[in-house]
């Protein structure tokens, strides 16, 4: 199927369903909808980073520190975030996500979308699929640091790696 296709919920301010359309349209009318965001490390504590592929409908082409995407409709969040972590690390049989919190992106200029934000530990042989990932490395924390001065990151993704900075210091 083509992702363009792919019905999505589309929601409110508080989160809650409103509508379902196709992926597409819900971005070319800038619908507020759902996603989710796993932090991934192997079994060293390395960040998983990846480059997106030049073809993703979204940020195309630039660099992300989690993996993920958009939740479907009448999924959950906590089924997404098994699915989508899955499928963009090219694993089966990935333990279920912690969830951590939620929030509401919203980049002013037409992308919104209430974001569930997870970490995973991944001890498996990642085969990332083709189609999503270009490039990817399990990195230690110091050099993602480094790189976010260096490469174009999503920006959805560095909102998320911001507000998991303070969540994880108020722990």
């Amino acid at each position: 199927m083509n992702p363009a296709d792919e019905i999505l919920d589309v929601v409110d301010e508080h989160d809650r369903v409103v509508a379902r359309y196709p992926r597409g349209e819900v971005y070319a009318r800038g619908l507020r909808h759902r996603c989710v965001f796993v932090q991934a490390r192997d079994a060293a504590g390395r960040l998983f980073v990846h480059r997106r592929t030049a073809t993703k409908l979204v940020f195309p082409a630039l660099y992300d520190m989690f993996v993920g995407g958009v939740v479907g409709a009448g999924e959950s969040y906590d089924e997404a975030a098994l699915r989508e972590a899955e499928e963009e690390l090219g694993v089966t049989g990935l333990p279920r996500p912690a969830y951590l919190f939620k929030f509401l992106y919203d980049d002013g200029a037409g992308k919104s979308w209430w974001s569930a934000v997870y970490e995973v530990r991944c001890e498996l042989p990642v085969h990332p699929q083709a189609e999503e990932v270009q490039w990817h490395a399990f990195l230690p924390d110091e050099e993602v640091e480094r790189r976010l001065g260096e490469w174009e990151w999503v920006p959805d993704g560095l909102a998320a790696y911001e507000r998991l900075r303070v969540f994880r210091a108020g722990r």
